[in-house]
């Protein structure tokens, strides 16, 4: 007989597994290693997919700048071309090999098209992202469709808010100053979506790739998301917009030095931290038919930056804090895809002062010499540990074995002071991979999680701190 658990017992055994009801189980992991995969380097490339798609990676990014692929992209007149024939642009190549070597490997590619564009495919030919022209971009878009006839996954310019990739960001002075690069953009993927609908109506389109947060020359991503579903302040949809014809909409939760708790004061940004904000957003959007009711969000950007960046965060902080921010995206229905960026950190600048000299992502599993950070052996087996309860006497243990290919059994070790690690439990992961369980909470604890693989060898992840947030 079944035994009845007291409604106490009950209620404090869920508010020990916090928020677990509504998480987003199928959640995927997309990978972005650009400096490897477009090396010029066989054996690089190789071991870097082999890498990746042993971590348990299914998708990986490629970002295609219309500028690098273009005829005579600094020219302000217009080549004579076929702009819709994709063997009219010489400049493929590298693409073409990322793509086919993905495949080759087992790994799903999805691919983002965006500017810089050619000079002669902006409105006024003074730049190369300043008004891009529609039509320019619409003939464009079918060139890199056909051209990419295997893959079906398409997003619609990276950072649109930002004017390294758009301008202009803003238009008019005081209070009638908008947001000109929402209309803009609201145009492109109107035109990314007629192409589609002509030659490739299979393809999902996603919508977004946002940077989270703004300042007077970056557009504040909500900001920027009104202006291009034609909504107002109060979310209301002008009655002449049509509802734009979009799969999902990507976004870049990056945080600060803070850590993925941070929350931006200002409501229209977006962290990890509060993500839920955009989840409200793409509730009214479905509710004004902006958009399909019931969108869901890909982080298809995500990383956390480390020393030696002037604003990072210790190693063991970046592999603890990735997989906070990764669990906070599980912990989002609407979340779909999760990404890491980086495989390695950018190269430092050469000649910059000191507290200049890392200004790229120090967000790489690799320092920039190719040495492993404490990430890379927590990537395939990120863990999270956080007291919960009313007390906070209890220890949420949360964690994924990427590499599984169904349930698997995963064991769970603790270290007083520094000590020796010893067994605690095991638990069963879900069929994805997901475990999560508790325990007592012992003030001087850290946790690890070990796998072993159906081929004997063994996963084991770096020292998990107990975090109180």
């Amino acid at each position: 007989m079944r035994r009845l658990v007291p409604l106490v017992t009950l209620i404090t055994s869920l508010l020990l597994v916090p928020a677990a009801a509504h998480a987003s189980k199928s959640q995927s992991m997309m990978y972005e290693a650009p400096r490897e995969l477009q090396s010029d380097d066989a054996a690089l490339r190789a071991q870097t997919l082999e890498e990746i798609k042993g971590f348990g990676v299914d998708w990986m990014r490629v970002v295609v700048y219309w500028r690098d692929v273009a005829p005579d992209p600094n020219s302000r007149e217009v080549p004579d071309f076929d702009e819709t024939d994709p063997n009219a642009y010489p400049g493929w190549g590298k693409y073409d090999r990322m793509i086919n070597e993905m495949r080759a490997s087992g790994i799903n590619p999805m691919v983002t098209v965006t500017g810089p564009v050619p000079q002669w495919a902006t409105e006024f030919k003074t730049d190369q992202v300043t008004r891009p022209e529609p039509a320019r971009f619409e003939r464009f878009f079918e060139a890199t469709l056909k051209r990419y006839s295997n893959v079906r996954f398409f997003s619609v310019w990276n950072e649109p808010n930002h004017p390294d990739f758009l301008q202009p960001q803003y238009s008019g002075q005081g209070d009638r100053r908008e947001v000109a690069s929402g209309k803009i953009y609201r145009r492109l993927f109107q035109a990314a979506t007629d192409a589609r609908d002509k030659v490739r109506p299979d393809v999902r389109l996603l919508i977004g790739e946002t940077a989270p947060r703004g300042n007077t020359n970056v557009a504040a991503p909500l900001e920027f998301f009104r202006e291009t579903l034609c909504m107002s302040k109060s979310w209301k949809k002008s009655s002449s917009c049509e509802e734009l014809d979009a799969h999902a909409y990507a976004h870049h939760p990056y945080t600060t030095q803070s850590g993925p708790w941070f929350v931006p004061s200002q409501r229209d940004h977006v962290t990890i931290g509060s993500l839920n904000r955009l989840n409200s957003a793409l509730a009214r959007a479905g509710e004004q038919n902006a958009l399909r009711r019931g969108m869901t969000i890909w982080v298809t950007e995500f990383g956390i930056q480390s020393i030696p960046d002037p604003n990072g965060v210790s190693e063991t902080a970046q592999a603890e804090q990735r997989a906070v921010g990764e669990r906070m995206g599980w912990n989002n229905a609407r979340v779909r895809m999760f990404s890491q960026y980086l495989m390695r950190d950018s190269d430092p600048i050469e000649g910059a002062p000191e507290s200049e000299r890392f200004g790229g992502f120090e967000s790489g599993l690799r320092n920039n010499n190719g040495d492993l950070k404490r990430s890379y052996k927590a990537f395939p087996v990120p863990m999270v540990a956080k007291k919960v309860g009313r007390e906070r006497v209890r220890t949420y243990l949360w964690g994924l074995v990427r590499p599984a290919e169904g349930a698997t059994r995963v064991s769970i070790d603790y270290s007083s002071r520094g000590g020796d690690w010893r067994y605690l439990k095991a638990d069963t992961t879900n069929s994805r991979g997901f475990w999560e369980t508790n325990t007592k909470f012992v003030g001087d604890r850290r946790y690890r999680v070990r796998w072993t693989a159906p081929d004997g060898s063994e996963r084991v992840g770096p020292l998990t701190r107990v975090y109180d947030r």
